[in-house]
Order: C-alpha cells, then sequence, then structure tokens
C-alpha cells in the first residue's frame, strides 16, 4: 500500500519529473516520478502544482505491459 495518499498536491513530493520523449509542444503529457517508498507518482504536466496519483510498481508494471500489447489503443 503506497504510504503517499493519491491526490496529493504534486508540487509537494520530494520527486524528480520525469516526462515522455513523446510528448507534444501543446502539453498534452503526463509525468511520472519514482518516490523514496518505492512508489511511482504520476501528475498532468499543465498542472504540476494540482494532484498526483500514486501507484505501486507492480500496478505500473500491469499497466506498461497492456499497453505494450495494445489493450489500451481502442481508446485513441
Amino acid at each position: 500500500m503506497p504510504s503517499v495518499r493519491n491526490g496529493v498536491r504534486a508540487s509537494s513530493l520530494d520527486a524528480c519529473w520525469i516526462k515522455s520523449r513523446h510528448s507534444n509542444a501543446e502539453g498534452n503529457c503526463v509525468e511520472v516520478a519514482p518516490l523514496v517508498d518505492g512508489t511511482i507518482a504520476v501528475r498532468n504536466s499543465r498542472d504540476p502544482d494540482g494532484p498526483a496519483l500514486v501507484y505501486t510498481p507492480a500496478e505500473v508494471a500491469a499497466f506498461v505491459a497492456g499497453a505494450k500489447e495494445g489493450e489500451f489503443d481502442h481508446l485513441l
């Protein structure tokens, strides 16, 4: 269970945010950051002070695996 609660202000986290190289100039992207407790935070790059969602490594791994396999392609 993450020790950081979902919805925490992203700017309050002591985190080094990473943006995908596939991000575009319009700012349509999300950023991720590893946290000291081993969880992974996600935020909207257009709202860096807004809420962050926090996931376990297993949750992120499951999502990434599904994305790689095209499970979410119908959303685009």
